[in-house]
Formats: C-alpha cells, structure tokens, sequence
C-alpha cells in the first residue's frame, strides 16, 4: 500500500504541473489506450477477468436458418459504439447507441435470461 502512496504522489505532482488543455489531452490518450486494450480482449473473445467467452446458444431446429460464424461483438467493439470522453479532471469510455449500452451490460453483468420482478 505504501508503494501506491508514493507512486500516488509523484503522479499527482507531474499532473497538477500540467495546464488544464494538456491534462484533457492526457486524459484522451489514456480513455484511447483504455478502449483499445477493451477492443483486443473482444477480439480475442475473452472477458475482462481473462475468462473466454460462453460460446453462442444454439437455436431450436425450428428456428435455425444457418449458422452464425461471426464473433461476438465484432461490431459493438467500433468506435461508432465505444466512445471515449476526456476532460481535464476525467476520462470514460461508454457504450453508445441505440441497443448498444444494453447488450454490453447485459452481457457485462451476466444477467442474461434474468427478468426483472413483477411488481
């Protein structure tokens, strides 16, 4: 913990010497770095903890018109859906566009096939 500390202090101070337009530009270039570490892990099909992905349900016989041979997410992962924001005190990377934020979530916290309650 002490080593964080220290480590903690010495990024503080080369930050706070930063003007405000040079700690945004700071904060877009790590929320990009960010993004594209995410991008590798969902083109390698592995969760953020490392854990491959559950591979893809197969569909009742019914249903089935052919075979889905695409990844998972391979479109989810662009940056027309992953956007990235920076300021000078913050940056995030959030799912963006209509279904987007909700399948990434889903599949994020593992609630899939879970309904909400019935009030």
């Amino acid at each position: 913990m002490n080593e964080f500390k220290r480590f903690e202090d010495r990024l503080t101070g080369l930050t706070e010497s930063l003007s405000p337009s040079g700690r945004r530009r700071l904060s877009a270039e790590l929320a990009k770095r960010l993004r594209q570490s995410q991008q590798r892990l969902v083109m390698a099909q592995k969760a953020p903890d490392g854990t491959p992905y559950v591979p893809r349900q197969q569909q009742s016989a019914r249903k089935k018109t052919g075979r889905v041979k695409r990844k998972m997410f391979a479109k989810l992962i662009t940056s027309r859906f992953l956007h990235i924001r920076a300021s000078p005190e913050q940056a995030s990377m959030e799912f963006y566009g209509g279904k987007s934020p909700k399948i990434a979530s889903v599949h994020q916290f593992r609630s899939v096939g879970r309904k909400p309650e019935r009030r």
